[in-house]
């Protein structure tokens, strides 16, 4: 069972999270709260597998949550709910730690494939919106060009090859099929190219690759 946290100001979003999640056997929402302090608190206390945080709220924004969430939550997956024009919030979030975002009016479908994709933390970020994130410069890295190329000097061919379809918002089971490997060992590339490149996860990967120039596949 995925035990699911929804943090959103307004209660009415919050209503209609959960009554789409209810509709999925594999989810569970374990607590729902208006705010980014008691978002924390409340994955601490419940052992919360997926978050989903609003971008904005009172007494501590999602952005600062995703963060403090990582901290003290290590097991819990964060997943940004925003409006569709608030693309650097989005980008600040997925540099503290997030795993992706979804948009408002996403689907039911949608919402609940994100969630079971956000459990395994995996990206849930649409090729469409990285792209219109990286084209609006959003994801230029701290680092600089020069710096994130020395790290992903580190990766071989193969492992290079895996990134940049995790940039381009491909699961595993995808590159595995487009690499022509086993979903297991897709995994596992990945697994060592975070590990190589000090990222969190995919989507820190996949703004180093942005920033050291390597292109999608």
């Amino acid at each position: 069972m995925i035990r699911t946290l929804i943090a959103d100001d307004e209660t009415l979003m919050r209503a209609g999270i959960r009554l789409i999640l209810a509709n999925a056997e594999d989810v569970e929402v374990v607590a729902e709260v208006a705010d980014g302090r008691a978002a924390v608190r409340a994955c601490r206390e419940h052992e919360v597998d997926v978050a989903m945080l609003d971008v904005q709220m009172p007494d501590g924004d999602g952005i600062t949550a995703v963060a403090d969430i990582a901290r003290e939550s290590p097991r819990t997956n964060v997943a940004m709910l925003t409006a569709f024009g608030d693309d650097h919030s989005v980008a600040q979030a997925l540099r503290a730690g997030a795993v992706g975002f979804l948009l408002k009016d996403t689907g039911p479908t949608e919402l609940i494939r994100a969630v079971r994709v956000a459990a395994t933390g995996e990206s849930i970020l649409a090729p469409q919106i990285t792209r219109r994130l990286i084209e609006r410069h959003l994801l230029s890295g701290d680092d600089g060009a020069e710096a994130a190329k020395r790290r992903i000097d580190q990766l071989t061919d193969t492992e290079r090859d895996v990134l940049r379809l995790v940039s381009a918002g491909l699961s595993n089971a995808e590159i595995a099929q487009r690499l022509h490997m086993g979903t297991g060992t897709a995994k596992a590339h990945i697994s060592r190219i975070l590990t190589k490149l000090d990222c969190a996860n995919r989507v820190q990967a996949a703004i180093l690759a942005h920033d050291a120039g390597l292109q999608p596949g």
